[in-house]
């Protein structure tokens, strides 16, 4: 198929085995690594648009705003490059840590990479929530980056590796869900503590980041740590150990054997940063740089940690644009449950293809409504069926990246990169991930300023670029073990013609097995 490629299954190996609750309990915790990233992500946008803390840290914004209030453009009322460095710092953060839990991860393992996150996150956590001034405002938001870097660096691989085959997708999935849970979370406290007498609302908005930190501190240090990464640790035995309890099965032999390949291969490469520039790993490259990269170019932040600033923009009011932030929220975890549902049943390719559509759609949607209502001028209003419609319009776009690009962004790179150059390819998808979180988040509300409505219409075009990008350049891994992707790759219209016949681990053994 010259659209994506697909590996036929009597290619890969069946590994025997059955899914076990050990694997599934396991998952889930790692998962809760995503609360990290989600309540991060949702807090941030609620905390900044409280009077009392910008009255405390950003007055300046503050003044701003009220001037703004006595304009009638309703693009401009939130442009501050002091408040959204605010909130993107985190990311600057978090691309910096990235690089470094990359090597912890490989060299201690997935499980002490999971608990530095988030014991790093615990920590900025309550210096936010007790900060006088900025210094220790920003020094707190940084530790966060921190933790999130690491997170998001690790928590994929784990479930990647830690998950058969035939369900990796809807396990993996599970830090996506956090993360939805976790924006969720965060847009309900925002809307309470929003209410809260006396101004110190923000500080339990923020100082509640422990909590999911506490969760995954705890988590990851009861979890044990992968078979692929105790057996790149040189710990043979209790690889094998851990399989088999993963799988539930004594008879682990053919899988355990893919994993001692994928090591001896990983053993011969001594700079996995150096190595993944080689030509045979250019699909891995490739994808682990243009995935993050088109799933921020989607604008789905831009709605997720700016919602508040953007509905209190679009003319929702205080209270509105809080709950509006909510329901968009709970849209994004149901949706997310579809795709935990459909990623293993129809397939990634099939999910990127209808969720690119679908965004696309309701982006141009969205666009046309604020330019029919604020023109070039952003002189207008909505009226209550008119924000009525524009938070549909926002909610379908919302589930249209939640069972597509969301959690497939983060499943896709943690599945596709063999063992020797797997902790370095997530470094590199979570860097890319960070930096352009960080650009976008720097950026939009200048671009809603200037840009107005063509804002929207700019990520559409996007949307269609990495539509047809998918579909002519990304083959399905569905139900392909994770050590046998390359099989993928190898017979992909594109990308065969770079990977050489020696990085089949697996195959010539399905063949011998056929042949007797």
């Amino acid at each position: 198929m010259e659209g994506g490629g697909f590996v036929a299954a009597s290619k890969v190996n069946i590994y025997e085995g059955r899914v076990t609750a050990f694997v599934i309990c396991t998952c889930l915790i790692a998962a809760s690594g995503g609360l990290l990233f989600g309540y991060d992500l949702g807090i941030s946008g609620g905390v900044t648009s409280m009077e009392p803390f910008l009255k405390k840290f950003f007055p300046s914004v503050l003044e701003q705003q009220s001037k703004a209030s006595q304009t009638k453009n309703q693009y401009c009322k939130f442009d501050s490059q002091l408040l959204t460095l605010f909130t993107s710092s985190l990311y600057l953060a978090a691309l910096v840590a990235s690089f470094f839990a990359s090597i912890v991860t490989r060299i201690f393992g997935r499980k002490i990479s999971m608990l530095a996150g988030a014991v790093a996150f615990l920590i900025g956590s309550i210096l936010n929530g007790v900060a006088m001034n900025i210094g220790v405002l920003i020094f707190g938001r940084l530790l966060l980056g921190v933790g999130v870097g690491f997170a998001n660096q690790s928590v994929p691989l784990y479930l990647s590796e830690m998950a058969p085959a035939s369900i990796r997708g809807a396990l993996n999935i599970g830090f996506q869900m956090a993360v939805t849970i976790g924006i969720l979370a965060a847009g309900l406290i925002n809307y309470g503590t929003a209410k809260i007498e006396g101004g110190w609302g923000w500080r339990l908005s923020l100082v509640l980041a422990a909590v999911p930190a506490v969760v995954m501190t705890a988590g990851s240090y009861l979890l044990p740590d992968t078979p692929n990464s105790i057996l790149e640790r040189g710990q043979p035995e209790k690889a094998r150990q851990m399989l088999q309890k993963v799988r539930g099965t004594q008879h682990v032999d053919a899988e355990f054997q893919d994993l001692l390949d994928a090591t001896e291969a990983a053993k011969k490469v001594d700079q996995p940063w150096t190595n993944i520039l080689q030509p045979r790993y250019r699909p891995q490259l490739v994808l682990c740089i243009l995935i993050p990269f088109f799933q921020q170019l989607t604008g789905i932040n831009v709605v997720m940690f700016y919602a508040p600033v953007l509905f209190k923009t679009l003319g929702f009011g205080d209270d509105a644009s809080l709950m509006s932030a909510v329901i968009s929220g709970i849209v994004n975890v149901l949706a997310t449950m579809v795709s935990i549902y459909s990623v293993d049943k129809f397939g990634r390719r099939m999910l990127f293809l209808e969720g690119g559509a679908q965004m696309f759609i309701f982006q141009i949607a969205i666009g046309t409504m604020i330019a029919v209502r604020f023109g070039v001028n952003g002189d207008g209003e909505l009226s209550r069926w008119d924000a009525n419609i524009l938070l549909l319009f926002i909610c379908a776009y919302v589930a249209a990246f939640a069972w597509s690009w969301g959690p497939l962004g983060w499943l896709v790179p943690s599945e596709i990169c063999p063992l020797e150059i797997r902790s370095a390819g997530q470094g590199i998808n979570v860097a890319v991930n960070m930096i352009f979180t960080f650009i976008i988040g720097q950026v939009f509300l200048s671009m809603l300023c200037h840009m107005k409505f063509g804002l929207f219409f700019f990520f559409a075009g996007f949307v269609v670029i990495m539509t047809v990008f998918v579909y002519y350049f990304l083959p399905e891994t569905k139900n392909v073990p994770i050590e046998e992707i390359n099989q993928v790759w190898k017979q992909h219209w594109f990308w065969g013609k770079y990977i050489p016949d020696e990085a089949l681990i697996g195959l010539s053994r399905n063949d011998e097995g056929r042949d007797t």
